[in-house]
């Protein structure tokens, strides 16, 4: 089984977790049959190889973004755009999908890029609350209920990553939780920090380009 085989397979497989912390609603673009055929398509595209990749752990999915289309980070447009994918979801895009993909223009484009990366996330399925994404550390009594799933999500995706490093997205409360978790579990070996798009869109706007050189260079130096 090759890393696109092994990463559909982790896909098809995802169940929901069971949140009982009240409010909180599961968001599972996996219940889509066009997004179980954009992950496959995807995948095929650019993972169709014995490659093991870094893992770029964002946080949870958003409902604009990876929450829709299945993909990390990436937003209708972009599949449409710059990974080649139609789709007949709502082209809009969404601000850290723009990042990201500004980042791997920087890169080299998306063929260099996703030969390198694995784009993850510490919850593989995004929450809503009131209609409004909502982070996995939001509410602790979620990130507690959640610990268990996102230990056996993670365990299921080890055997196509790199252990010797991951790079974790977002400087807060997510490299807290995953510092925490990694040194228990012993995942990788190394984790990197990078400071999450949604930040630097909103908040360093005027750095922008900053920031994606920080990207490029950090991920690059782990390139074998």
């Amino acid at each position: 089984m090759n890393s696109a085989e092994s990463i559909i397979e982790f896909f098809n497989k995802l169940n929901s977790p069971v949140v009982q912390t009240k409010g909180v609603e599961v968001l599972n673009p996996l219940l889509l049959d066009e997004t179980r055929n954009i992950i496959s398509t995807f995948y095929y595209k650019y993972y169709n190889d014995n490659r093991k990749r870094i893992a770029f752990i964002g946080i949870n999915p958003g409902r604009l973004g990876s929450g829709l289309t299945g993909i990390g980070f990436t937003d209708p447009v972009n599949l449409k755009e710059k990974c080649g994918i139609d789709n007949s979801f709502q082209q809009k895009h969404e601000l850290s999908s723009r990042f990201v993909y500004d980042v791997i223009e920087a890169y080299g484009g998306v063929e260099a890029f996703y030969q390198d990366v694995f784009i993850s996330s510490t919850v593989p399925l995004g929450f809503v609350k009131d209609g409004i994404n909502l982070n996995y550390y939001d509410i602790k009594e979620l990130e507690k209920e959640l610990t268990p799933y996102i230990k056996t999500q993670f365990e299921r995706q080890l055997k196509f990553l790199r252990r010797d490093v991951a790079f974790v997205v977002g400087k807060g409360k997510n490299l807290k939780f995953l510092e925490k978790l990694n040194k228990s579990e012993g995942y990788f070996e190394k984790l990197e920090v990078l400071p999450h798009p949604r930040w630097v869109m909103q908040y360093r706007l005027k750095q922008k380009q900053e920031f994606i050189a920080e990207f490029v260079q950090k991920i690059s130096s782990w390139v074998k």
